[in-house]
């Protein structure tokens, strides 16, 4: 039995695979970094020209979030297709600011200037760096077809009417030529393509990223997650705090009264007190689904039980709209990473609900291997659209959800919708 051989065929296989879904991957890649670019930088540059005018103080703030979402999107096609991490770096605004206010802070934000100086980088480098892979992938099939006698299609026989590459084709003879050409670039793009997707990536990162060193960098990303865990953490205090002593604590306050009356009325007017003894089994009963809806919040039994998989399909089971949940999760995440996870899905299905208009929300769960384990979670919804990462929005809370965990979120809502915000939290499967 022949091992080595099967072994050996399959790594090839595997590799032209590879290479082929890499070259369509960055065809899909160059067409979207020329047109999202142009458009999204003329839009930039139109609406910082109107500022001065006070239309820019309106509309330079949407076009932002537009390129900020461009570039999420790319952050997140950069680790899903070549483990290259573009760790986002933009500053909060404050929630109540003004419209001047706001417009201001964004440009003077320096992961928004990079990111517009990362436009005319995407639209020119960016276009080629992507195309040159895909080249590789589908320009050997011209020479094939020169090869089978297309050559006859551009020439009459007497003198060259094609060039394929350096190879003038006037004949069979050269025409095969160009077909070995084609070959010996096919054979070479099945070892280069992936590495080449992957320096679109670095390219994408040399301009997004921070000038700052790795270790400061990762010390600024640190200290923030750290101060939004710590707001986060006290915010969830008070939350539980207010719900307890509106809630079950009057209850049972309401119930001890309750009972001391009793106690006076159970000999003198025995009717009223069993009123009273059903009036307090009534509160008690209450209180008790109060506190299990307040465990609930704090983290969900079924999460701890059956993990995040079920955890998220019984969270669809009570809502409103149609929800569909698919979930491939070989194993259990550790429980930071699923309570994390999902309390992110809850507050983006709420936002589903409550904005969006929708009939149908899709939620896909997925974790993968590569490049130390990621999980990916997709929030889909067939609503109006129009959703951003904005301050004060759910969608900023889930992102400082996500980035404790160095996760990031990224948001696809055009006007009509339909909507999706895709999660990436890197982690392990258990």
């Amino acid at each position: 039995m022949d091992t080595d051989g099967d072994s050996g065929e399959n790594r090839a296989g595997g590799r032209v695979r590879t290479a082929a879904i890499a070259g369509v991957r960055a065809l899909l890649l160059a067409v979207a970094a020329l047109a999202g670019s142009i458009v999204l930088f003329v839009l930039s540059v139109v609406s910082i020209v109107l500022v001065p005018l006070g239309i820019g103080i309106v509309t330079t703030p949407w076009v932002l979030a537009a390129v900020r979402g461009f570039a999420d999107w790319r952050r997140l096609l950069a680790v899903r297709w070549s483990g290259v991490r573009i760790p986002p770096a933009y500053r909060p605004v404050p929630k109540g600011a003004n419209p001047w206010e706001r417009c201001f802070r964004l440009l003077g934000d320096p992961a928004v200037r990079r990111d517009l100086l990362w436009l005319p980088v995407d639209m020119t480098a960016g276009f080629v760096t992507a195309l040159l892979p895909a080249a590789l992938l589908f320009y050997p099939f011209e020479g094939f077809a020169l090869a089978a006698g297309l050559w006859r299609v551009f020439t009459d026989g007497t003198h060259v009417g094609w060039w394929y590459g350096f190879v003038p084709v006037g004949g069979q003879l050269s025409a095969l030529a160009a077909g070995a050409l084609g070959a010996a670039l096919l054979v070479a793009g099945v070892y280069t393509i992936p590495f080449l997707l992957r320096v679109h990536f670095l390219l994408a990162r040399s301009v997004l990223a921070s000038g700052q060193g790795e270790l400061a960098q990762r010390v600024r990303v640190l200290t923030e997650t750290r101060r939004d865990a710590v707001d986060t953490s006290a915010a969830e205090l008070r939350r539980i705090e207010r719900d307890l002593h509106d809630g079950a604590q009057a209850r049972l306050v309401a119930m001890g009264m309750d009972l001391g009356t009793i106690e006076a009325l159970i000999e003198k007017d025995p009717a009223k007190a069993r009123q009273l003894v059903a009036q307090a089994r009534r509160s008690s009963a209450e209180a008790l689904t109060e506190l299990r809806d307040l465990v609930r919040g704090i983290h969900p039994p079924v999460l701890a039980e059956r993990g995040l998989g079920d955890a998220v399909r019984a969270l669809a089971l009570r809502l409103p709209i149609a929800t569909e949940v698919d979930a491939d999760l070989p194993g259990r995440l550790g429980e930071p990473v699923e309570a994390a996870a999902y309390f992110a899905v809850s507050e983006v299905l709420t936002n589903a609900v409550k904005h969006s208009g929708a009939g149908r929300i899709w939620v896909d769960l997925h974790h993968t291997p590569e490049h130390g384990g990621m999980l990916r979670i997709a929030v889909t919804d067939d609503g109006g659209g129009g959703a951003v990462i904005g301050s004060g929005s759910g969608l900023s809370g889930v992102e400082r959800r996500l980035g404790t965990f160095d996760g990031v979120l990224a948001v696809s809502s055009p006007a009509g919708g339909p909507t999706m915000v895709t999660m990436e939290i890197p982690c392990e499967s258990s």
